[in-house]
């Protein structure tokens, strides 16, 4: 478990981190949202030790990091994943590491092999794809075995199959027990990873809660109807209370559930060709509760295709 208290960090008049508290549990996979400047990687530096607070504490199962006896055993992370030596072997950087923390240097190879690493784990580190670098950085970070991992931008320059690899295997790491905190900009792939998401804006907390909590609270639920009798049925809604549009053919229906539209077709003999509910996305969901955090704005003639292709176009705060 990761736990901070009123954490803050501040670079002279620049406020970097403000007041923040959260808990990252184990077994789930919590996703570490922001815009950029929000104080995220700020934020992770100071879970690791790089950085020391201005105010507040930050723990892993109940130490500060300096408190940890061999941490690469309790905590992995990756927040470079060209933090190695160009002239290094990944074998080399791995063996390396596993020294400094007294790691059986029989691990090194079991992740080179997790990662898929172990064809190239002779290479020089400096002739390494982005992509290839972040499994080496993944691979470090999993050395130790240890039960609490932090990543930073993991998916950064993986392909599609590398981006499903890391996805599947951070579901199976939490499943195991061990706590996850990821943080990344492509908020369409963190719907599909995280279950638990912290949500930050220049430096302070937005919201710590599930992430369909999140994107419940801030759109709209909605139902999609497709009869050949729209008309008939648009009316009854709106005789219901039912706010109702027409779109591309069908009916997008707020304010009334899915239940009560079907026992209303049913009640005057409407035939249905499809009812189904339909919610927000994470990344219209980020935008509507972020938009006050946003520290660079595009300009107004931008707005309509930055929104249409989401939050991922955000970098991650920094």
């Amino acid at each position: 478990m990761i736990e901070a208290v009123g954490l803050s960090k501040h670079y002279g008049k620049t406020v970097a981190v403000d007041d923040l508290s959260f808990t990252v549990r184990s077994g789930r996979v919590t996703g570490f949202l922001g815009p950029n400047g929000a104080g995220k990687s700020t934020t992770m530096r100071m879970i690791l030790g790089l950085d020391a607070p201005t105010a507040g504490t930050v723990r892993i199962d109940g130490k500060r990091y300096r408190e940890l006896h061999q941490p690469l055993r309790t905590v992995g992370a990756l927040l470079d994943a060209k933090w190695v030596h160009p002239n290094r072997s990944a074998r080399a950087h791995l063996h390396w590491l596993a020294r400094s923390n007294k790691i059986s240097t029989s691990r090194v190879d079991e992740v080179l092999e997790i990662v898929g690493l172990t064809g190239v784990a002779n290479r020089r580190a400096g002739g390494f794809s982005l992509g290839m670098s972040q499994r080496l950085g993944i691979a470090a970070a999993l050395l130790g075995d240890p039960q609490v991992l932090l990543f930073d931008e993991p998916v950064n320059g993986l392909d599609p199959e590398g981006i499903l690899w890391i996805r599947r295997f951070m579901h199976r790491l939490a499943d195991e027990g061990r706590t996850v905190f990821v943080s990344s900009h492509l908020l369409s792939e963190m719907a599909l990873t995280a279950q638990e998401l912290v949500v930050i804006g220049r430096g302070k907390l937005i919201a710590q809660c599930s992430t369909d909590e999140f994107v419940a609270q801030a759109t709209e639920s909605t139902v999609t109807v497709r009869s050949p009798q729209a008309d008939l049925l648009g009316s009854a809604l709106r005789d219901q209370g039912g706010a109702v549009r027409a779109e591309n053919g069908h009916l997008v229906v707020s304010g009334v559930d899915i239940t009560e539209i079907g026992e209303l077709a049913a009640a005057k003999g409407i035939v249905l060709h499809e009812l189904s509910p339909q919610r927000g996305s994470l990344e219209e969901a980020f935008i509507q509760l972020t938009g006050d955090s946003v520290e660079y704005h595009a300009a107004v003639g931008d707005q309509t295709a930055a929104a249409a292709s989401g939050a991922d176009l955000m970098t991650a705060g920094k």
